[in-house]
């Protein structure tokens, strides 16, 4: 039986990969921070560590097959920026990969972030890459255009009763499905493709999302567009303006609706029936 290790095991994703490594009969290692919280972590073994700390993780991997990396900071916590995590974190469990001769190294990255230079989580991301390519093992880079968890904003927006957009609402993205997105990732890595860009099977424009997300809220669609400067200039301010925890995700997210975020159309579940669950599991009271 062949042997994972998933770090980032309790996020949104890590809990699909660990899952769907489970369905395919491997052996799962999970690492997390606290067991206590881990509870419904489809794995066989719960490795209690922090990648921030390489001297914990000594022999966590020692009989792993491979690794996968979907650690990342997406709502900053602790103390703790994206060159801790995002790059040092993930070397630090590169470096153990190493020592414990995995075979292969897999990491979750963002797609398109050569386009978003000076953004702190895609430069740390990045620069990660840039290592663990010139690492002598074998990798993997799954590379997401956005999750379908990301998209919750646009719900929140429908429900308030006024979608804002930037610019003509034009640019696309073909967001996926966690469970579609493990199972992808599972697939490039087992073919030893050395990335993938990915996304779901369908592409929207921003307003055709909007009015998706009206359609699950049952509201009528009232969408006002801002022209893309008020994006741009709020790009600039947050720095100076919000705690590094809030301009951080929100620099990521502005970028990233300044331009296409389509990958190649992988899994099968819709998005209009993701909206339609979490509308109904959200409604107000």
């Amino acid at each position: 039986m062949k042997t994972v290790f998933v770090a980032g095991a309790t996020g949104y994703l890590g809990r699909y990969l660990c899952a769907e490594y489970r369905s395919r009969g491997w052996r799962v290692i999970a690492l997390v921070r606290d067991a206590e919280r881990a509870a419904g972590l489809d794995a066989d073994r719960l490795v209690e560590a922090e990648a921030t700390r390489p001297e914990t993780l000594k022999g966590a991997m020692d009989g792993a097959d491979l690794v996968i990396s979907a650690l990342g900071i997406t709502r900053q916590a602790d103390g703790l920026g994206y060159h801790e995590v995002d790059y040092q974190a993930n070397i630090n469990l590169l470096a153990e990969a190493q020592h414990a001769k995995v075979q292969r190294f897999a990491y979750i990255h963002v797609l398109n972030a050569g386009k978003m230079q000076g953004v702190s989580l895609a430069d740390e991301k990045a620069a990660f890459i840039s290592a663990l390519q010139a690492a002598d093992i074998a990798s993997t880079v799954i590379a997401p255009s956005g999750y379908f968890s990301d998209m919750a904003d646009f719900l929140a927006m429908a429900r308030s009763g006024r979608v804002w957009l930037f610019g003509a609402g034009s640019n696309r993205i073909n967001p996926i499905d966690g469970a579609d997105l493990a199972a992808a990732a599972a697939d490039a890595i087992a073919e030893e493709r050395d990335w993938l860009n990915v996304g779901g099977p369908e592409t929207f424009t921003h307003s055709e999302l909007a009015a998706l997300t009206f359609k699950a809220v049952g509201r009528p669609v009232k969408i006002t567009r801002l022209p893309d400067t008020f994006r741009k200039a709020a790009l600039r301010l947050l720095p100076w303006i919000t705690p590094r925890r809030i301009h951080g995700p929100a620099q990521f997210f502005l970028t990233a609706l300044g331009f296409d975020m389509v990958g190649e159309p992988r899994g099968s579940r819709r998005l209009e029936e993701h909206f339609t669950d979490l509308a109904r599991f959200t409604a107000p009271d």
